[in-house]
């Protein structure tokens, strides 16, 4: 993997952090992405090899980062591209105001669609490529509570099945990772927050989410993240269009 480059979205921290750190143990050249250029500096600074940068924008403000990311693709294109970002807020869907899903669809479906845009022409040109979008077990089964998340998440893989579709005769794979219970902050926040809900501790919450997982624990980052990883690689060829969980087997659905 050392002749390959990626662009990892929400890099900063999380799964996204994680995939950051392992394709560049493969020998990949990434460029990280997010909010947080405090983080990213010092997760570049880390990184084993060489070729390592960072972009720092706001994924829901497209003149933050389009500009950016395509110099970066004109000066060494990207072969990879993790698309990835934070979920919306979560609540009922019967409440939830249209503005909520605009900016759940435009920080996910659609700058995907504008990344995408931005670094096909030549991942064609070189009849090879990888897309790997991360979405979420709410894909398969919808979470409670999270109407606006599971909306764009559904919205987000059936975008990707229909691209890898189209980009399967170019050598260019799409697929879509679903995480499930991942010891990140985003659950630790909408753990925090079902425990203010209902009245609860922490750790009454963390241990009810897990007794619903079979193998009765979280994810680490890192797990999802060697998944990503492999999809990325050159033994990965003739998978496209999938939709892969990691959950310790909690989703009910084949």
């Amino acid at each position: 993997m050392e002749n390959k480059r990626a662009l990892v979205l929400g890099a900063s921290q999380g799964i996204g952090e994680a995939v950051a750190k392992g394709l560049a143990s493969d020998g990949v050249s990434v460029c990280l992405f997010s909010r947080s250029e405090d983080k990213l500096k010092k997760i570049v600074s880390d990184l084993p090899g060489r070729g390592h940068n960072y972009l720092a924008g706001d994924i829901g403000r497209s003149e933050t980062w389009q500009g950016a990311i395509g110099a970066e693709h004109e000066k060494a294109p990207f072969n990879i591209v993790i698309l990835n970002s934070g979920g919306p807020k979560g609540g009922p869907i019967s409440k939830a105001m249209p503005e909520e899903f605009l900016g759940g669809m435009n920080n996910h479906l659609i700058a995907n669609s504008m990344i995408t845009r931005i670094v096909l022409d030549e991942m064609k040109k070189k009849n090879w490529g990888r897309f790997v979008t991360i979405t979420s077990t709410s894909v398969k089964i919808p979470i409670p509570h999270l109407g606006v998340s599971n909306t764009v998440r559904a919205a987000v893989a059936s975008w990707g099945k229909t691209l890898s579709l189209e980009l399967a005769p170019h050598g260019i794979t799409v697929n879509n990772v679903m995480p499930g219970f991942t010891q990140t902050p985003r659950l630790e926040s909408l753990i925090r927050a079902k425990a203010d809900q209902e009245n609860k501790s922490y750790a009454d919450v963390e241990r009810e989410w897990m007794s619903k997982v079979p193998m009765k624990r979280f994810a680490q980052p890192e797990e999802t993240a060697d998944l990503i990883r492999f999809i990325c690689s050159e033994k990965a060829n003739y998978i496209t269009g999938q939709s892969i969980a990691v959950d310790g087997g909690r989703v009910g659905a084949i």
